[in-house]
């Protein structure tokens, strides 16, 4: 489900040639010429040294010179973002891709966010508006900039549509409202939420593939229960929604929520599995914040008894063999909103 903009080739021939005054000797007009100026009269033109030795005439059949297709921007993808508004525009600002105005000033750049733009955050709603915004700004530049589905667009599109109704949980009776309170939402995103917010979020794509790398949100092999061709997957996910059974709704929300996949020993099978389904030679994720891949949270001391400090976040995490690469910098936990280039350089 993505759209482009692009521009048909720019054709440039040989300038036609107005004769004034005299023409070199043995020229003789071309049908282009010919438009450009008077048929000549007989004994009006004389030697004329104006010309450089190496002048040739135009030629009807000379080739038409077609500007080579635009080469795309670079690629950027953005990790969970969870209604922290300021820090994303910080992030986009640092680089480069937005002016200190908010505005999309990258040109030809391509961006991919990752899911997950509301909830625990203060202003999900605006960050849904940005990215929209974005978007538009992109494609009127030459680039563009999409969002995949994230597994809390899914709460919170189940939140509102089948509110404190029971669903059948593994775990239990529930529903999604409860769900969407116990996962940070927040009343002021959903007082907010409109048709348009709506209908955005229930046409994401769940991944793509873009210059080599499978872009998804969460840590997980569930997508593979959806299609076995990443065309197919997306149509299933976009159909359930638009069908809107709630249990349905909850068992896409349920697997999109699984995560650690790609971790330990089994991890890099795992990916592999992925990409050899849906293309690609690397997978980008978010979902799974990187101080728990790196076993930095999990209470407030550490197993010794001392206190456990701040996760530290530099940047994306490369692990599963240099086959999976960590978006979500953790921003919800004092963490880092992250924005890197693809692919990542040493």
């Amino acid at each position: 489900m993505t759209q482009g903009a692009g521009q048909g080739p720019v054709q440039a021939t040989a300038g036609g040639w107005s004769p004034v005054g005299t023409a070199p000797a043995g020229y003789e007009p071309t049908r282009a010429d010919a438009r450009l100026a008077p048929a000549p009269v007989a004994g009006e033109y004389e030697e004329h040294e104006a010309y450089p030795p190496e002048y040739t005439p135009t030629e009807r059949d000379l080739p038409v010179i077609t500007a080579p297709e635009a080469r795309p921007g670079p690629l950027y993808v953005v990790g969970d973002v969870h209604g922290y508004i300021d820090e994303l525009r910080d992030a986009l600002y640092a680089t480069g891709l937005i002016d200190a105005e908010g505005h999309w000033s990258a040109g030809t750049a391509r961006l991919w966010f990752l899911g997950d733009f509301t909830d625990r955050g203060p202003d999900g709603i605006g960050v849904i508006e940005l990215v929209m915004q974005l978007s538009a700004e992109a494609a009127a530049a030459g680039g563009y900039a999409k969002a995949l589905m994230g597994n809390h667009e899914l709460l919170l599109l189940g939140a509102h549509r089948f509110g404190d109704a029971p669903i059948n949980s593994v775990a239990g009776t529930a529903s999604f409202l409860a769900a969407w309170r116990l996962n940070g939402g927040q009343t002021t995103d959903m007082e907010r939420l409109q048709d348009h917010h709506i209908a955005w979020m229930s046409r994401l794509d769940a991944a793509t593939v873009a210059d080599g790398h499978l872009l998804l949100h969460s840590d997980t092999t569930a997508y593979l229960d959806y299609g076995t061709t990443i065309d197919a997957m997306n149509d299933a996910v976009t159909g359930i929604l638009q069908r809107g059974d709630a249990d349905e709704c909850w068992e896409l929300f349920r697997k999109f929520t699984k995560r650690f996949a790609f971790r330990g020993d089994g991890g890099p099978e795992a990916v592999r599995e992925l990409l050899a389904t849906y293309g690609g030679r690397r997978v980008v994720h978010g979902h799974s914040p990187i101080p728990y891949l790196l076993g930095q949270v999990g209470g407030d001391h550490t197993a010794d008894g001392e206190e456990r400090a701040a996760p530290v976040v530099q940047g994306p995490h490369v692990y599963a063999d240099d086959l999976a690469v960590a978006m979500d910098g953790g921003v919800t936990m004092d963490g880092k909103l992250l924005v890197a280039q693809l692919p990542l350089l040493p």
